[in-house]
């Protein structure tokens, strides 16, 4: 079987096109977990700490429950 060297180079030129898009698709994609990453640690961070058990008294000292 004998490629010629015009569809050869056309191989390798349009490999090589492949994989700069690749590259770029790959780096956009970081960049978008980059940013979700971020909005998420935003978001975990603004949650309310829930308030502690009560120390003394009938309520409140085994069971914490709010809304």
């Amino acid at each position: 079987m004998d490629i010629s060297p015009s569809a050869m180079a056309n191989a390798t030129v349009q490999m090589k096109q492949a994989q700069t898009i690749q590259q770029g698709q790959i780096a956009v994609f970081k960049k978008t977990m980059d940013i979700a990453e971020n909005s998420i640690a935003q978001l975990i961070q603004s949650v309310p700490q829930p308030p502690s058990l009560a120390t003394s008294g009938n309520l409140g000292t085994k069971l914490n429950v709010y809304a």
